[in-house]
């Protein structure tokens, strides 16, 4: 186990009714104007806008919207917001929505502090973040876990660049969560999500620092908690108690709880970044086509530590002692449950060739000649090797 420091001041507030404290809370952290961030209008339709109006109302603040922030979110909306804020002299940022909102509203809160382009920091030409606008959430889709990490990812369309910046004074100052939002959540919305859970877990299992017992299990936990909620969800989409668990699974498979003491990898984030950068599909379906082929191709690094996610994540039982058998079986599993869910697991179930590789590739290392990830370091050659492995 390496040394860590650990530090998370999000508060969560979940359950049932709890965004009538929207306003409450914010007015703790000196809310008087918010911006109130939002994706197409799905808030209005489920009712959990008006619960937010009627909540900030009732606190005496004041606030001005920024609509239209789609998944894979742009800098451009980034921007936008940044002028509103400056304009409006608003001094508080109230996420609605889901990871895409979240992390645009983060970003917004860094550009509307900082001089200069905020860009600069997604592409790790600045480093060190001074200033940021206090950040709220209502959490309204169980995936991305932004609602309490100290992530944001943006993607720039000029050049589709899909970048994030890790820095704890980002953290939102409070997350609201009430799983009955996520009623309302088409079927393609959760099972994105319940990818994008699961890759989080995935990303910070796959270490190679020793010595992480605790940790491992922890993480072996929350990933079963997904696996055995995942169908229930879909087959009851208004099954509070499997929605609250998918709802809390996110939080603290993201929240850095499960990082302490070990390395991750987010190798395949990075090379499923170039995918939805260029071709704007869901980030959920964009890892699981390429986490299986991640595995395939990196495995052979470190087998123990795949033998060990299929015995006790997916239950392998074989009496073999072949390790490559074993990791063939829980990377079949994987790939099944992806199937389950109705999620693509080759790039040619989405219509996406090999025409892009080495340009994704090539922009995959920009700014970052050393490579991406940690479990194994992937240059020019090795994310192209992926890629095929995904098709």
């Amino acid at each position: 186990m390496i040394n860590f420091q650990y530090e998370n001041p999000a508060k969560i507030i979940f359950g049932k009714g709890v965004i009538a404290k929207v306003g409450e809370e914010a007015k703790r952290y000196g809310a008087v104007k918010v911006l109130l961030v939002a994706g197409g209008g799905s808030i209005k339709r489920n009712g959990v806008y008006a619960q937010v109006v009627e909540s900030l109302g009732k606190a005496g603040i004041d606030y001005c919207e920024l609509w239209g922030i789609q998944p894979n979110p742009l800098l451009d909306k980034v921007e936008e917001g940044a002028r509103i804020c400056r304009s409006q002299g608003i001094n508080f940022v109230l996420a609605v929505g889901g990871g895409s909102v979240i992390d645009t509203a983060k970003a917004i809160g860094v550009a509307a502090s900082n001089e200069g382009n905020v860009w600069d920091y997604y592409m790790g030409i600045r480093s060190t973040i001074d200033h940021c606008l206090p950040i709220g959430v209502v959490l309204t889709i169980p995936a991305a876990g932004s609602e309490t990490s100290y992530a944001s990812v943006i993607t720039n369309s000029d050049g589709n660049f899909k970048r994030g910046i890790h820095d704890n004074i980002i953290i939102p100052k409070f997350a609201i969560m009430d799983p009955q939002t996520t009623y309302s959540l088409s079927q393609y919305q959760m099972v994105c999500g319940l990818s994008d859970i699961l890759a989080h877990l995935m990303e910070r299992y796959f270490t190679n620092v020793e010595g992480t017992e605790l940790t491992d299990r922890m993480i072996e936990a929350v990933c079963v908690t997904v696996i055995n909620n995942a169908l229930k969800a879909l087959k009851n989409p208004t099954d509070y108690d499997t929605r609250a668990e998918i709802m809390l699974a996110a939080t603290f498979a993201h929240n850095n709880s499960l990082d302490c003491g070990r390395i991750g990898d987010w190798g395949s984030h990075n090379v499923e970044h170039e995918l939805s950068g260029s071709y704007n599909i869901a980030h959920g379906a964009g890892l699981s086509i390429i986490f299986p082929a991640w595995m395939k191709y990196v495995w052979k690094t470190n087998p123990a530590r795949f033998v060990n996610f299929g015995k006790n994540v997916w239950g392998i039982t074989s009496d073999t002692n072949d390790t490559e058998i074993c990791v063939e079986q829980t990377i079949h599993r994987l790939e099944d449950w992806y199937k389950q869910l109705g999620l693509p697991t080759r790039l040619s179930d989405i219509g996406i060739d090999d025409s892009q590789f080495e340009t994704m590739a090539n922009r995959a290392l920009k700014n970052r000649e050393s490579g991406i990830g940690q479990f194994v370091k992937l240059k020019k050659d090795d994310i192209i090797s992926i890629f095929k492995l995904a098709l």
